[in-house]
């Protein structure tokens, strides 16, 4: 037996969702009934839901701030990392 409910979301995420779904074949409604599905097996939500550290926070600060090191390739970027 299926039940319907209603819910709300941010208008711009659930158009680009339903865009990124139809790539992969499932309608909204099919990928919310996943999600539930997910819910039920795992006992919770089907991903670590985590408040960050102040470090990790202070890193996203800066990674919305476009501050940080860039690299023209992977190589290079590599090679940032063994200096």
């Amino acid at each position: 037996m299926k039940t319907q409910t209603t819910i709300r979301v941010e208008e711009n995420n659930y158009h680009q969702a339903k865009e990124i779904l139809a790539k992969v074949g499932l309608n909204y409604s099919q990928a919310i009934s996943v999600f539930n599905n997910m819910v039920v097996l795992n006992k919770g939500l089907p991903f670590d839901v985590k408040i960050p550290t102040k470090e990790t926070q202070s890193t996203l600060d800066d990674l919305k701030a476009h501050k940080g090191e860039s690299f023209a390739n992977v190589e290079a970027l590599f090679d940032g990392l063994d200096s």
